[in-house]
């Protein structure tokens, strides 16, 4: 397998293995969060302001879950599984589209909420089908550095959509972060949950 890494450093045994999470783990974790979340935003018996919130962290996970994804599972994967070059297309296409969906809700009852939910439901059967090959081909220091750099990508990554940003690297990589910044900026500013912990603190009085 050859993904696009720096090299490691010189080790004295060549069991080596990195610290960190695998990539692997990295997206089931953060798949089944979504999962979680795109229940709960179309749950009925949901109050407007907690689905208010839910929307938010909701639309922030998978902004930032996106971004990940383009700069170092769909590269890697390219790379890895050559056959896979095509799903990896439909997929980006697919992510645009479904950052558009969420940048065109008018707010938390807009009845597009259920679409968004349904897109992200795909997304989530999609990438564990391209994920597969992927951890069958990857070695577990090759996931594991690929998950340190997943992290990286995330805290820098933006938590609102930007569909018409790059996909691919390496623009994806120098505009992300720029936009991020500028989305947690606005997010400290409004007071936005962006995060599933946020949803656990209590709403200001």
């Amino acid at each position: 397998m050859t993904v696009p890494l720096p090299p490691l450093p010189p080790a004295a045994d060549d069991a080596y293995r990195p610290g960190g999470r695998s990539l692997a783990d990295h997206v089931d974790r953060e798949h089944r969060a979504l999962l979680g979340l795109a229940g709960q935003v179309t749950d009925p018996g949901l109050d407007g302001a907690r689905r208010r919130e839910v929307l938010d962290v909701l639309t922030a996970a998978v902004s930032r879950h996106l971004s990940a994804e383009e700069q170092y599972l769909f590269p890697a994967a390219r790379a890895a599984v050559p056959e896979s070059g095509e799903l990896v297309d439909r997929e980006i296409e697919a992510d645009a589209a479904l950052l558009t969906a969420l940048k065109g809700l008018s707010g938390p009852d807009d009845p597009a909420v259920a679409d968004v939910a349904e897109r992200v439901r795909r997304h989530v059967s999609r990438v564990a089908a391209l994920l597969t090959p992927l951890r069958e081909v990857a070695s577990d220091a090759e996931l594991i550095r690929l998950g340190n750099r997943w992290e990286i990508a995330e805290e820098a990554a933006p938590t609102r959509p930007h569909p018409g940003t790059p996909a691919t690297p390496p623009w994806n990589k120098i505009v992300e972060p720029a936009v991020g910044v500028l989305d947690k900026v606005r997010d400290v500013v409004s007071g936005r949950r962006t995060r599933l912990a946020d949803l656990e603190r209590p709403r200001d009085l």
